[in-house]
């Protein structure tokens, strides 16, 4: 039978992550089996720069959080796993995705995204969208198109009027 002090440990880690989950726009569990030291010491620099972190739990304790918050994480909690938790919805998804792309021995096995569970498919469509910049360049591209049919249509008009005088 465990101590009294390990499982007030235990009760401390799981209400750790209950916190974390609840405090996060996107979760991911991933598998990093086979990656470098190196190579996931710069994941976690890339993910430090969109405030994002990566925790290591025992999958006993993972399942007991997500549980507790009605998620179920049961199919994917086998086998060695990481968990990013980031503060924003799209930018720790891009980052962990391109990371992907490049280092095939991580894999993402599900997510968490607003409180919902979202499989590799819904990871994927998340990771596609532009940044906020580039949703941005993309309004002000399609705002300018009418600005200047606007120019060119008020220029033909003056220049019409001015020709009747």
């Amino acid at each position: 039978m465990a101590s009294a002090k390990i499982l007030e440990q235990k009760k401390q880690i799981v209400d750790e992550i209950i916190n974390k989950l609840k405090n996060s726009e996107s979760v991911i569990i991933f598998q990093y089996q086979g990656l470098t030291v190196e190579e996931l010491s710069s994941l976690r620099r890339e993910l430090k720069n969109v405030d994002s972190d990566i925790k290591v739990y025992k999958n006993t304790l993972l399942k007991r959080a997500a549980d507790e918050l009605k998620i179920n994480l049961d199919e994917f909690l086998e086998g060695p796993n990481a968990i990013l938790f980031g503060k924003t919805l799209l930018e720790p998804i891009k980052v962990i995705s391109e990371f992907t792309k490049k280092h095939d021995k991580l894999n993402i096995r599900v997510g968490v995204i607003s409180g919902n569970v979202a499989d590799l498919s819904v990871i994927n469509e998340y990771a596609s969208i532009p940044s906020r910049e580039g949703l941005l360049t993309m309004l002000a591209g399609g705002m300018m198109q009418y600005v200047k049919d606007l120019a060119i249509s008020l220029n033909l008009y003056a220049e019409q009027k001015e020709g009747k005088e």
